[in-house]
């Protein structure tokens, strides 16, 4: 393994501590879209790059080489460390994409779930259903089409304006399919627990996206700040309604850097930031990409050698 193939590791660990400090600082659009794409190729170049150590360590096994056809000499090259050392990385491989697997599952679970809860609500054309219910609470649904979920506790609670922001963030949610990025990032905070920060970030981005949209609806983001204020003292109040796993809601998360956030003039574009999580990104799909060429190029090698040590040498009779 070459100085390369550490890349996703120190990207990972890059991540780790300065995903929520990157959250905050760029558009809640940008560190969405950038974050979620940064967790997955970090997480997939990790999960590739210790599944190659894994099987370059133990590839010198008599029976491996013997099957594979390959010089174990060849495969060891100037590697000092034992065939038993694949061992670990093997294992590690193992249980990231056992949890990766649970995710996985778990998200296909809660999809299908709510899913099935927008198809119970029955027929809305603008997506938007509400429910009689003593509790104040106000969400958006995955799905197919979607749903979005406002109880009349809530809408009783809200003045004419603030309702609108309201209703506003969580068709913002629908319509930029927010859930997505939330979901994948997740999972791959599942494959690499370093990235449960940045994963975290993007869960915070989409509702600040959102904040933002709801905003721009009115002349004063000031309408927007008592909005989140009166919705979250509401569902506070009223003890807040089951919601199914995958929704996301206006008052679910951070009120208070939100508010915050929305006392402050809109953000404005930080391209060098941008750039160069950009950068990283690319950087580490690249590490992975070059791990994987080094890694074919040395097993052609020794299964070449292997052919040659093989090949059966063919005599000479004398004339």
């Amino acid at each position: 393994m070459t100085a390369v193939a550490l890349v996703p590791f120190v990207t990972s660990l890059l991540l780790a501590a300065g995903g929520g400090w990157l959250g905050r600082r760029l558009p809640p659009a940008a560190a969405t879209r950038l974050l979620t794409a940064a967790c997955l190729v970090t997480a997939l170049a990790t999960g590739f790059i210790l599944s190659v150590a894994a099987f370059t360590l133990l590839a010198p096994m008599p029976m491996l080489a013997a099957v594979g056809h390959w010089s174990a000499t060849v495969v060891r090259g100037h590697d000092p460390l034992p065939v038993t050392a694949g061992l670990l990385p093997a294992a590690v491989v193992a249980g990231l994409l056992a949890a990766a697997t649970r995710r996985a599952v778990g998200v296909g679970r809660d999809l299908a779930a709510a899913e099935l809860t927008c198809r119970r609500l029955g027929p809305a054309p603008t997506g938007l259903v509400v429910v009689d219910d003593d509790r104040a609470d106000a969400y958006t649904l995955p799905g197919l089409t979607g749903r979005i979920v406002v109880s009349t506790a809530m809408l009783r609670a809200l003045p004419p304006d603030e309702r609108r922001v309201l209703l506003a963030h969580e068709h913002s949610h629908l319509r930029h399919r927010h859930h997505a990025y939330t979901q994948l990032a997740d999972l791959a905070a599942a494959a690499n627990p370093l990235l449960r920060a940045p994963a975290a970030a993007v869960r915070l981005a989409v509702e600040r996206w959102a904040d933002e949209d709801a905003a721009a609806t009115s002349d004063n983001r000031v309408v927007a700040v008592r909005a989140l204020a009166r919705a979250g003292l509401a569902r506070a109040r009223a003890g807040a309604a089951t919601v199914p796993t995958a929704a996301l809601g206006a008052v679910h998360t951070d009120l208070a850097h939100r508010a915050r956030a929305l006392r402050e003039p809109p953000p404005k574009p930080r391209p060098v930031l941008a750039l160069t999580l950009t950068a990283l990104i690319l950087a580490t799909a690249a590490a992975a990409l070059d791990t994987s060429h080094a890694t074919e190029r040395r097993f052609e090698r020794a299964q070449a050698t292997f052919a040659h040590q093989t090949r059966p040498v063919s005599g000479h009779p004398d004339r």
